[in-house]
């Protein structure tokens, strides 16, 4: 690993670093994916990782490209204590809304766990049911914490996945390109071929 590489690393483990202790041994990073798309679920990574984990590249999930993710996703996956995701569909983002959705699927990945750890730290999300362990809400977390960076890839990773898969179900709307999102060409793809089931009806009102 560089010089520069370990630096950029160590910085973004900084504060987690702080946070260990006699009673927190175990701390979960957590972040989301697709809270933004016309379409597909919106789905929760959560990373217990080791305390000395120093994987090459990890960042925001969003700054990182996709072939770089799938290969930092595989190496979270083999080096955690403990990962899991959780997901909420379509269906339950347009039954309760999107924020509450988000909510529901972070407390489903929580309950994924096989570890249980002493501290969870969330990007920006608050009153959130963690199943009752501490956790502490972080803006723009993702950027900033390790174990929050982790989270944001494994759920960034599992939800292009879904949505590649769904690509082959309804070609016509090109999901493996734009993921879901409101690309221009999406919107186009849903006034000309109107909605499939995986489309949020909540989202595209204003396109149908």
């Amino acid at each position: 690993m560089k010089e520069k590489e370990e630096e950029r690393l160590k910085s973004l483990k900084k504060d987690e670093e702080k946070l260990y202790s006699d009673k927190i041994k175990l701390i979960a990073g957590i972040d989301e994916a697709g809270r933004g798309p016309l379409a597909g679920p919106v789905v929760v990574g959560v990373a217990i990782m080791p305390k000395d984990s120093m994987i090459e590249g990890v960042n925001d999930s969003k700054k990182i490209s996709e072939k770089k993710r799938e290969k930092i996703f595989e190496q979270i996956k083999e080096e955690a204590v403990a990962w899991s995701v959780g997901m909420a569909d379509q269906n339950e983002i347009d039954d309760i809304n999107i924020l509450n959705a988000t909510k529901l699927a972070l407390t489903r990945a929580i309950e994924g766990l096989d570890v249980k750890p002493d501290l969870i730290l969330v990007d920006a999300l608050t009153n959130i049911d963690t199943k009752g362990i501490p956790y502490k809400s972080i803006i723009k977390g993702d950027a900033k914490e390790y174990s929050i960076a982790c989270g944001s890839i494994l759920a960034k990773v599992t939800r292009d996945r879904m949505m590649r898969q769904y690509d082959e179900i309804y070609p016509q709307y090109g999901f493996s390109k734009h993921k879901g999102y409101g690309t221009a060409a999406h919107i186009a793809a849903i006034k000309e071929n109107g909605p499939c089931i995986l489309h949020r009806k909540s989202f595209i009102k204003n396109f149908i």
